[in-house]
């Protein structure tokens, strides 16, 4: 009787890849991450993984849309938690959630996020799609505050030249939403993100080892910032 081969022995055997993956980034770093590597924790050769993932960048280009998909899920069942006449609760939901799953999955946070791995090559045009799912939701509701002539731009900047491309792509995933809204959403998640990365890394004190008031602080601050109070 023939051998059966060894993706048959591992049951969801793209799945198990992709998990081993991330427990092995967890553990090591994803720069670390490599075929051979997964190839052992498995008990399969590395060959084996290849009818998945030609190369480790094909596999660190899933993994990075995975982790927009989960993130872009969460951020759009934040979003609707609320019915679309309550933007400032919106708003707010979107906020907290970005913070919760970036606590919950650093690793995957880090991964799309973070300092990009030496050698890899990103995938532009596979990970667009999904990156800007993922921050769909809070352009969504920048634009619905937009819309309502609620939202305060003064003296925003203008667009620099040279990026029309990517707005496009952009906003083939988002809608044709107006600039501003996507540069107020820039704005917004550069400074989330800096709080929530300083809380991953343990750079908060002297506000303790939980960034929950100072987070909560940089939340209402911007919705000061760029909603009219009379929303």
């Amino acid at each position: 009787m023939a051998r059966p081969i060894k993706k048959e022995q591992i049951p969801h055997l793209q799945e198990a890849i992709k998990d081993t993956a991330w427990r092995l980034i967890a553990e090591f770093g994803a720069p670390a991450l490599s075929l051979r590597a997964i190839g052992r924790a498995l008990n399969i050769t590395a060959p084996a993984i290849y009818n998945y993932f030609p190369d480790r960048d094909a596999l660190v280009t899933a993994l990075i849309i995975d982790a927009f998909t989960s993130f872009g899920d969460v951020q759009l069942k934040a979003r609707d938690s609320f019915p679309a006449t309550e933007l400032l609760e919106r708003f707010h939901a979107i906020g907290i959630a970005y913070r919760a799953w970036a606590l919950s999955y650093p690793q995957r946070y880090h991964l799309i996020f973070g300092t990009p791995i030496p050698g890899y090559e990103q995938q532009q045009l596979e990970i667009i799609p999904s990156a800007t799912r993922s921050i769909s939701a809070l352009i969504s509701v920048i634009e619905d505050i937009r819309v309502a002539g609620k939202l305060k731009t003064d003296n925003f900047p203008v667009p620099e030249p040279g990026y029309e491309a990517q707005l496009s792509a952009m906003k083939t995933c988002t809608r044709n939403y107006h600039i501003l809204s996507h540069g107020v959403a820039l704005i917004v998640w550069s400074r989330v993100h800096g709080l929530v990365s300083l809380e991953i890394g343990g750079r908060l004190p002297p506000f303790g080892v939980s960034g929950d008031a100072l987070y909560h602080y940089e939340m209402q601050s911007i919705a000061r910032q760029f909603i009219k109070e009379e929303l």
